[in-house]
């Protein structure tokens, strides 16, 4: 299988501080890596580390994408080159609908990865955008709806699964999918996610979460365990069921 991504001695701080300290993980195509740990251990930051935060200072390391190092671009860069980031708390836009956010990003990404082709037409985008609400099972007004605005914590997860199909990113990461979602929402929007990764097999997914609950309906290849800035211990499915009888404190 193909490296997607390889970070390397990372090592990253905010206002001086620092948070990341000497982080490596690999993922290649088709691998599904859930990242674990208690609060504080520096999950999220790696998930706003991949994505091109500019909050985040990146002190040494390596952080590559395909076997090019991808430090110096910008966040809308890396989205381009197939890179997703499912946000913990998605942010809310009025005045955008969810269907007019999907068409740009779609032609955005369209056309950087073939400029000689002309955009996709409003009606067949419409048409595709319908199709794939109609596997995930949602309401077609859905995508009529300002983005995330008076959604709920799981309609906003739902979005971004949706966002998810119809971009097709190579690299999708989950950054506290599960936060916040009652059991039947979990359901629902792991089977939307495991629908996109069926159709995609060579997406890799970096899945970031407290909870080993999550795991019982998306099974990864791979659990890491980060605590205080570095990932302390790997392995298979069977580290988060010992996780979720010993906790983390016996590490």
């Amino acid at each position: 299988m193909t490296q997607l991504l390889e970070i390397k001695d990372l090592e990253v701080a905010i206002d001086n501080k620092t948070i990341l300290k000497g982080v490596n993980l690999t993922i290649k195509e088709g691998e599904v890596h859930t990242l674990m740990g208690p609060n504080g251990s520096g999950k999220s930051t790696l998930s706003n580390v991949i994505m091109g935060h500019p909050k985040y200072q990146v002190t040494s390391g390596d952080i590559l994408y395909k076997g090019k190092n991808i430090l110096k671009m910008e966040p809308h860069e890396r989205a381009l080159i197939g890179i997703f980031l499912a946000f913990q708390y998605p942010k809310e836009i009025t005045g955008v609908t969810l269907e007019e956010f999907l068409l740009a990003a779609y032609r955005a990404k369209q056309a950087h990865t073939d400029p000689d082709k002309p955009p996709i037409l409003v009606f067949r985008f419409k048409k595709m955008l319908r199709e794939v609400m109609a596997e995930f099972k949602m309401p077609e007004d859905f995508a009529e709806r300002f983005l995330n605005h008076g959604f709920s914590g799981g309609e906003k997860k739902k979005a971004e699964a949706l966002q998810m199909a119809v971009l097709q990113p190579t690299l999708a990461i989950m950054d506290e999918t599960d936060s916040g979602l009652d059991v039947d929402a979990l359901k629902t929007i792991t089977a939307n996610i495991d629908k996109v990764m069926r159709k995609r097999e060579k997406t890799g997914v970096l899945l970031v979460t407290h909870y080993q609950r999550i795991l019982k309906h998306l099974e990864p290849d791979y659990v890491h365990v980060m605590k205080n800035g570095r990932i302390i211990k790997s392995g298979g499915p069977e580290l988060a069921h010992e996780l979720e009888e010993k906790g983390y404190e016996h590490l």
